[in-house]
């Protein structure tokens, strides 16, 4: 297990040095990202939320561990035939980089090359474990080449220690290295936002609800949920960014960051959900974004007659198809590079990405975007497309209840129930809630910043002691409620009433 660790180490810090966007274990990782069934990542996203990378990379751990101590034991029982198996799991990694789209020579060399490491080291350690143990049976006076086994045995622990603190430090290395060597963190804090042409339209003052416990109507950037395939964040220059338009257009367009920050910006509170989302979840987020209107690059492309799709490609392969009408429209689809004031961080697509108002992520939010192609459904998908999941995603009208938590008791008296609502680029209508399952009763709605935002909303309920259940519905400006049937979120979002259930205690 060390001899592995040590060799994995060893690949991670060279790809900090050679190959910073691509390592061994992000390309294994990102396989086992592809290959995973739309129903196991819907579980691993409502069991761990946000950290289901990091479940991820535990878990990857553990089975990486399992199979080196399975190649210890063979090495040490016969010779070469762990050494084997570490060699098949650094073509296996190779293999695993081949599929990448940022694959080059020197990434597809690193697996092979910590394959090697970590047999050179398994070669050393159990050599040193096999002379110490062969020192120890020594009996009945008999001698060996080595007559102190203790000798043998500080050599090994000490070759053993001596390693695992080389693989701690190798990995340590590797991770700020990585951060290091792009440089891009020094080069988004250089940037300057410029002053949007088109600024957002103020807050209105009782958009708030004023209850204490309600999450804030605009998510700080580092509360911002992040959902997506990248196993570490890509790492792109602004400096070299070039974003391309192809496809079914009549002349092929290509900017760079520089130009984008030369146009016209537009500024906007735009709410933004994940399909994962389930009912009453917080995949989910206000911001104020500043980007380009996507349709007015679109117009300098020019969409040839019959496309009716374009498909946005992020810099690590990943894609999203989106209507053409809904990037065309008037609604404020962006070439976001400014999030909440601030040059977009990098785990939500630093230097540009994309945000439209009213769909899911999956088929419109490509972060570190690097081409929007413009084609058709018929010929062309985005990633969770061919995985089950429904082509164009429009986000679901919901509401969710904030206050008071579920399960949490409160007194008897008046008790203020207070959440969001949404139905992103139609706008809320109204709010109802209603206690055990009797008469629904209308709450006071906040004032929304705009149709494509959530709306915060508050009742306040003279209660009793004992338990009670409570459910929210809203319904949109157009009059339709949202759907009552409780589903999963495939394939195209979650739907059914949020229900938290309460004690009154006297």
């Amino acid at each position: 297990m060390v001899a592995v660790a040590g060799g994995v180490a060893a690949g991670e810090l060279l790809a900090g040095f050679a190959s910073p966007s691509l390592s061994p274990l992000t390309g294994v990782g990102g396989v086992v990202i592809d290959a995973v069934p739309p129903g196991v990542k819907d579980w691993a996203i409502s069991l761990f939320g946000t950290a289901d990378k990091a479940a991820l990379l535990t878990g990857m751990a553990l089975v990486i561990a399992g199979l080196a101590a399975l190649a210890g034991v063979l090495e040490f029982r016969r010779r070469f035939t762990g050494a084997v198996l570490v060699g098949i799991f650094g073509l296996a990694g190779a293999a695993a980089v081949l599929t990448r789209s940022q694959v080059a020579p020197v990434a597809l060399l690193l697996p092979l090359l910590a394959a090697g490491a970590a047999v050179v080291l398994l070669r050393l350690l159990v050599g040193k474990l096999a002379a110490w143990q062969s020192a120890a049976s020594t009996r009945d006076g008999e001698r060996t080449a080595d007559p102190t086994p203790s000798r043998s045995r500080r050599s090994f622990l000490q070759a053993l220690a001596g390693t695992a603190a080389l693989a701690a430090v190798a990995g340590a290395l590797a991770g700020i290295w990585r951060g290091a060597a792009n440089a891009v963190s020094e080069a988004r804090a250089r940037i300057t936002l410029p002053t949007p042409a088109s600024p957002a339209p103020p807050i209105p003052a009782a958009a708030e609800s004023g209850v204490a416990g309600m999450p804030p109507l605009v998510t700080p950037n580092r509360d911002f949920y992040r959902i997506d395939t990248a196993l570490t964040v890509p790492a792109v220059n602004p400096d070299t960014w070039l974003l391309k338009v192809t496809g079914m257009v009549a002349r092929e367009v290509q900017l760079s960051f520089a130009d984008l920050m030369a146009k016209p910006l537009t500024e906007r509170h735009i709410t933004i959900a994940c399909v994962s989302n389930n009912v009453g979840g917080d995949l989910i987020g206000n911001a104020r974004w500043l980007g380009w209107p996507v349709r007015d690059l679109l117009a300098l492309a020019g969409p040839q007659p019959g496309s009716d799709m374009v498909l946005s490609r992020s810099t690590d392969g990943w894609t999203a198809g989106t209507p053409l009408e809904v990037l065309t429209d008037n609604r404020d689809a962006l070439l976001a590079v400014g999030m909440n004031g601030e040059p977009l961080p990098l785990e939500h697509g630093f230097p540009v990405r994309l945000v439209v108002p009213g769909l899911y992520g999956y088929v419109s939010a490509t972060k570190w975007l690097t081409e929007l192609k413009v084609t058709r459904f018929a010929d062309d998908a985005g990633y969770w497309t061919p995985r089950g999941w429904s082509e164009r995603g429009p986000i679901k009208t919901s509401s969710r209840i904030d206050v008071p938590r579920s399960g949490r008791p409160v007194s008897p008296g008046t008790v203020v129930f207070a959440g969001v609502a949404w139905a992103q680029h139609t706008g809320i209508g109204k709010v109802e809630v209603r206690l055990n399952r009797g008469p629904w009763r209308e709450a006071e709605l906040a004032p929304g910043i705009s149709a494509d935002t959530w709306y915060q909303w508050k009742l306040a309920v003279d209660l009793t002691p004992g338990q009670y259940e409570i459910q929210v519905r809203a319904t949109d400006m157009n009059g339709r409620p949202q759907d009552e049937t409780s589903r999963p979120p495939a394939p195209d979002g979650a739907t059914g009433f949020h229900t938290v259930r309460v004690d009154v205690k006297s």
